[in-house]
């Protein structure tokens, strides 16, 4: 015999067996209940029940014993009844030709899924088909694309807009879905991302009053986790329509502050296809990217608001197209579709993700053709970058704005890194305002997240003249000296050409002993200015007592190329003013070597990106 003890204090709910029954391992005998709860007591071993102790109803305090099981010879199994008011499973029959019966949905588990398939595409088509005939994705196309297979875990599905006072529930359902707004956790090369996409085909992608619930959940949840975000921001901006929550204004949203307070802690990309205007167009601005396809428009007010403020009546298409937001900066990359939209982010997100464990180096013999031998003739740049950096690995940034210097993200032997150079094309290499704001935010974005600065040099200095001036010049080149100050990152500058004035020091941190290694090609040369200036300057006396004409041509010609020499690469290096002058061919192997030698100091508090 062995007794049958009762685990806790409780009520004797039911018997499911009664005295002299046969009973198998594992079968119910007796439900008790306690604290609203109920337990199942079940037999331990076949046998047959000998004798009961309670009755229903009776309470029993914990170790009592509830009954007498005895030993049988040849167990017989029973089929439990259900307890009294819970619903029996209904049978289900073997399938034909199975061996076990197929499993039984719960009643619990198909209401959820009856209820999560309102959340997909597939319940929607018209919405779908609308969306496709303009050429564009649904959001939860885009997340499938981004996100690495079956890796999405979405947050906040169920939701729906806040208008349960002037639509009905079955309406919310079927027309809201996630409140306008797909959030979750995927993986990215193998690593975890915050993605959020407001979705166009419900509501015009505005945000709700649950999708701004949401969005600061998710916010939350990068900010303590340290995971990179990525927001696909087409939509509308705000939405009046949510009356289920007692408001006048909102705006004492957490959205804005929470978004913009990722700002230097984890990479933020921002995607756009369409329209973004308002409060979309607000979060995408604060991204450290934002990749745009050449259809979006993207823009702080959109028709409405400008009709609104008496501006006048415009077209979606006219509002901040992005022919006009890459030239002027906003778009950093700028692609056909979102396609390329989206293998562009994971492209830029690679950059955060550690060293590639392969690459494929370029023909480094292809360096030495880059610039030409007259050293008054032009060239690009950006066949050096090529040149430097893994084959397939470059991605250029803000290509349409401070065509001055050259930015892009790329690998050398694997190793991610920020790559500037000037651009000789533009103003013969002249640093402009735009051109140095655009390389003083690239700084900032390289060494808030940790990427060694390599820069390619080629210019003649800062801009100069009335017309520049204007500009507020001043200020703006002076923000690659104080950018290059609070520099954590190593910094390697490699002199192509031109490494003149205050401009060549800018692009070297400030001097150039402040980097880890400044080397030169063989056709560089130096001066505190350009040489032609400098002789017309330090040499006007002598010059002016030459009478004009072929005479004082042959004098300026002779002292440039005096100063030529004297500005030589190869001096320079003998006089240890920079590091060393190198092949073109060795250029690759210098970098590598100060890759490896450099290191990253931690950072000393937070490390903002200007928006601009």
């Amino acid at each position: 015999m062995q007794k049958i003890h009762s685990p806790l204090q409780a009520q004797v709910v039911q018997w499911l067996v009664q005295t002299g029954d046969a009973v198998a391992a594992g079968d119910v005998l007796v439900i008790l209940e306690a604290m609203k709860m109920e337990h199942e007591i079940r037999a331990s071993h076949a046998g047959r029940l000998a004798e009961l102790y309670f009755r229903a109803g009776e309470t029993v305090a914990e170790g009592d014993v509830l009954a007498m099981l005895s030993a049988a010879d040849a167990p017989v199994s029973m089929s439990a009844s259900a307890p009294e008011g819970v619903p029996a499973a209904p049978a289900v029959a073997p399938a034909a030709g199975s061996a076990a019966a197929p499993v039984q949905t719960r009643a619990d588990l198909h209401k959820l899924q009856a209820r999560l398939a309102f959340t997909q595409d597939a319940a929607r088509p018209e919405a779908v088909a609308k969306r496709h005939a303009l050429g564009l994705r649904t959001a939860r196309e885009n997340i499938a694309d981004l996100c690495d297979p079956d890796s999405f875990v979405e947050y906040g599905a169920l939701a729906v807009a806040a208008q349960s006072r002037r639509r009905s529930a079955d309406d919310l359902m079927r027309n809201t879905p996630a409140d306008g707004m797909v959030t979750g956790i995927g993986c990215i090369h193998g690593q975890r991302v915050v993605v959020m996409a407001y979705d166009f085909t419900v509501l015009a992608g505005t945000q709700g009053m649950r999708n701004h619930q949401k969005t600061d959940r998710m916010l939350g949840v990068a900010l303590q986790n340290k995971l990179p975000v990525v927001l696909f921001a087409e939509g509308g901006g705000g939405r009046p329509g949510d009356v289920d929550v007692a408001i006048v204004a909102g705006l004492n949203l957490a959205t804005f502050a929470s978004f913009a307070r990722l700002n230097g802690r984890v990479p933020v990309v921002g995607v756009v296809a369409g329209r973004c205007f308002a409060g979309n167009a607000a979060l995408l601005g604060c991204c450290d990217v934002i990749i745009a396809t050449r259809g979006s428009n993207i823009g702080m007010g959109g028709p409405a608001m400008v009709e609104g403020g008496g501006l006048g009546v415009f077209k979606p298409e006219q509002i901040g197209p992005s022919n006009v937001q890459h030239g002027n900066g906003v778009i950093d990359v700028l692609v056909d579709d979102e396609g390329q939209a989206v293998a562009a982010a994971r492209h830029y997100l690679s950059f955060f993700q550690g060293a590639a464990p392969s690459w494929q180096a370029p023909r480094a013999e292809a360096l030495r053709d880059v610039v030409p031998e007259n050293r008054l003739r032009v060239y690009d740049t950006r066949a050096a970058m090529q040149g430097v950096a893994d084959e397939g690995s470059l991605l250029a940034l803000r290509t349409g704005f401070g065509a001055g210097i050259h930015t892009a993200l790329a690998r050398i032997a694997g190793r991610p890194v920020g790559l500037m150079a000037n651009n000789p094309l533009h103003l013969g290499g002249a640093i402009d305002a735009d051109a140095a704001d655009k390389a003083a935010r690239f700084m900032q974005l390289c060494n808030a997240h940790g990427l060694p600065i390599v820069s390619l040099v080629d210019t003649p200095g800062f801009m100069v003249g009335p017309d520049t001036e204007a500009t507020a010049q001043v200020r703006h080149v002076s923000r690659l000296f104080v950018a290059a100050a609070h520099l954590r990152v190593p910094l390697l500058s490699v002199v192509l050409r031109k490494g003149y004035g205050l401009g060549a020091m800018a692009m070297t941190g400030g001097g150039f002993h402040e980097t880890l290694a400044t080397v030169a090609w063989p056709t560089g040369e130096f001066g505190g200015m350009g040489l032609e200036g400098a002789v017309r300057l330090g040499y006007r006396k002598e010059l002016e007592a030459v009478p004009e004409g072929p005479e004082r041509e042959a004098l300026f010609d002779q002292l440039l190329a005096q100063q030529y020499d004297n500005g030589s690469a190869i001096n320079m290096a003998a006089t240890l003013e920079i590091d060393a002058v190198i092949d073109p061919v060795s250029t690759r192997e210098w970098l590598v070597a100060g890759l490896e030698a450099g290191q990253t100091r931690p950072a000393d508090g937070t490390l903002a990106i200007d928006t601009w």
